[in-house]
């Protein structure tokens, strides 16, 4: 069995903590070169080259403060008993 990988779908990034670090745009082999990527999103996670969670926190805490003024306005509704 033989592994070939698709260079057309794969990218690849290298993480640093440095800012300065060299900055090459793609990747080459023998016969493919792969893209360098910046950032990119991992199983749903946003993943960077500063290894930094910062952008992470901002987008989750985003789609939180949308998610709940969505539905601020039922839950203040006079649809809603005060029991529930």
């Amino acid at each position: 069995m033989r592994l070939e990988v698709n260079a057309d779908k794969t990218k690849c990034i290298f993480m640093s903590l440095d800012q300065n670090a060299e900055r090459s745009h793609n990747v080459n082999t023998d016969s493919k070169s792969f893209e360098r990527m910046e950032k990119f999103k991992y199983f749903g996670a946003n993943v960077t080259n500063q290894n930094s969670v910062q952008e992470e926190i901002k987008g989750r805490l985003k789609s939180g403060n949308v998610c709940y003024q969505s539905v601020q306005t039922r839950l203040s509704g006079s649809l809603l008993s005060e029991n529930i």
